[in-house]
């Protein structure tokens, strides 16, 4: 129960270690550490509110070994993070699965492309089955995490195999880490080069773009994938569908007292929220650093209320666990607190809502801008492209998204901090992108008015957007 508890903690440090400057804004991290709680926080709490302390244990082992068993990656993050907070997680799981990795298939029974490590031996893959040489790119996006540079890269290939039917084009995705070089301009020239050595992938882009990373990781996109020669590989060595596949597993968990479940509810409601900076146009509205000075300890704090001796002192310690997070969320949180916890319990009687001083609606989040002038500098976080495109038989407009960190207003009351502004603008006249971009603080320069502006240039030129049609939010 003390490593479960663990885990809750540290997850809330690592998004609030990611977001304590958002010059090194790490969004995958705080969406990862999050996002480990959506199907996982009511079973801790159903664990920790056992009567007994044998009963804890077992039902907290059988947690840990739900929450391991949803893959690879969850493992290892369980791993890596119990490790950080002083546990090892290992010795409470049962051993990892071994032996070769097969692919899994769909509800057809068509075998399902993984997704892997972009090697030399991948890439080779791809061009026999692709057209690499015509390929286009559809969208990419270079972002910071922490100290280092992330990327994502979508491109549309003609196969080289026979389908059966119409289906939608082939949509070949690669996700890079640790990148190390930039250089795109929206050009709409074909042709992709993969070229994946054991050190390094650089990937040549039509137009005379690039991209170069230490690794990375690749998927296609491609329903008809099985009839490729790859497909057909994996095909002949995948067992075929057995129907157990259909069965979703259920996670471990029972019925909470009112107390312990408002408790659970108003956390999973804030997980969901600090989930949502998955979506860059969401991630600067999510009080991230609010809402982890919140919830800072809530492992401990819950592990302590679950351990009160009978059901009346449990129920009572939750309430307590509730009115603390409240405190020390501050009023603006108490308020969303208490609106979510009428919303998803009924309850009003757990966190007084402080009166609203200028007449605001509560929220959770605050994105509304302050008036004020557009800063001379500014800290590229994201910049992302997309051409236009049709998607589901709906016609996508070409668009462009950055995400930037500004400085503090100079007339700000509250401590200094660098904020975070997403902006973005439809069907884009231009849009280049260098790694000079995201060499720290450089000169902002905007021509236009606040949301009707023409062009942005960043860093002289190492990021340069120009929107027709102005952009989505003022830089303010």
């Amino acid at each position: 129960m003390s490593v479960l508890a663990a885990l809750l903690d540290r997850s809330v440090e690592r998004m609030a270690e990611a977001a304590a400057d958002v010059r090194l804004f790490d969004r995958e991290a705080v969406r990862e550490a999050a996002d480990v709680w959506d199907n996982n926080l009511f079973p801790l709490f159903w664990a920790v509110s056992a009567a007994s302390a044998g009963e804890r244990e077992r039902r907290a082992s059988a947690v840990l070994e739900w929450m391991a068993g949803l893959g690879e990656r969850r493992r290892a993050w369980m791993t890596e993070q119990a490790a950080i907070a002083g546990h090892d997680v290992g010795t409470l799981l049962p051993p990892a699965p071994t032996g070769p990795y097969t692919p899994g298939r769909d509800y057809l029974g068509h075998v399902m492309a993984p997704q892997d490590r972009l090697t030399r031996e991948k890439a080779e893959e791809w061009a026999a089955d692709y057209d690499m040489t015509t390929a286009t790119v559809r969208h990419v996006r270079v972002e910071r995490a922490g100290r280092r540079l992330t990327a994502f890269l979508q491109v549309v290939a003609d196969r080289r195999f026979a389908v059966v039917g119409p289906v939608p084009a082939a949509v070949l995705n690669v996700w890079l880490d640790g990148v190390t070089d930039v250089d795109f301009a929206a050009s709409g020239a074909g042709g992709v080069t993969l070229d994946a050595g054991p050190g390094e992938i650089e990937i040549s882009l039509g137009g005379g773009g690039r991209l170069r990373a230490a690794g990375g990781e690749c998927h296609p996109d491609d329903r008809s994938w099985h009839l490729s020669a790859a497909g057909r590989r994996a095909d002949a060595v995948t067992p075929p569908r057995t129907g157990r596949e259909a069965r979703p597993r259920q996670a471990p968990g029972g019925d909470l007292g009112p107390d312990a479940h408002a408790a659970a509810a108003l956390l999973h409601r804030a997980m969901l929220e600090l989930r949502s900076v998955r979506y860059p146009e969401h991630a600067d509205r999510v009080p991230v650093l609010m809402l982890c000075r919140a919830f800072s300890g809530a492992g401990t704090a819950t592990l302590a209320a679950g351990a009160q001796t009978d059901a009346r002192r449990r129920e009572a310690a939750f309430r307590d666990v509730i009115r603390r997070w409240a405190v020390q969320g501050g009023p603006r949180l108490a308020r969303g607190f208490a609106r979510v916890l009428r919303a998803e319990t009924g309850r009003t009687d757990l966190v007084e809502a402080p009166p609203i001083a200028d007449g605001t609606p509560p929220s959770l989040a605050d994105g509304s801008p302050v008036p004020g002038r557009t800063p001379s500098h500014a800290v590229l976080v994201m910049a992302s492209w997309t051409a236009a495109h049709t998607d589901h038989r709906t016609e996508r407009p070409a668009a462009a998204q950055l995400q930037l960190a500004l400085p503090p207003r100079p007339d700000t009351t509250t401590p200094a901090r660098w904020r975070l502004r997403t902006v973005g603008c439809g069907e884009p006249e231009a849009f280049r992108l260098r790694t000079a971009a995201f060499e720290g603080a450089g000169p902002l320069v905007r021509v236009g008015s606040p949301t009707a502006a023409r062009s942005l240039d960043l860093h002289q030129g190492a990021l340069f957007v120009a929107a027709r049609d102005g952009w989505s939010a003022a830089l303010r």
